[in-house]
């Protein structure tokens, strides 16, 4: 269904950020991502109170390759 569309302004869009405008079939973006974080790292909200004494984040990883994302097409 045709659509008309006026003025856009994009400001920024992400690494895997998708903008269309206009028909489209199909919009599939592939993304990957690996992270390593420590204790506590990734906590939100008020008032937080965190005992990290000894913590140590292992980033070793022994398999050279991980699964891949090239049949999500």
């Amino acid at each position: 269904m045709p659509a008309i569309v006026g003025v856009v302004q994009v400001v920024s869009l992400g690494n895997s950020a998708v903008f269309n405008i206009g028909d489209v079939y199909r919009i599939s973006p592939v993304s990957s991502a690996k992270t390593f974080s420590g204790a506590g790292s990734f906590n939100t909200g008020d008032g937080l109170t965190l005992y990290n004494n000894q913590s140590s984040t292992n980033t070793f990883d022994q398999d050279g390759v991980d699964q891949g994302n090239y049949l999500n097409a």
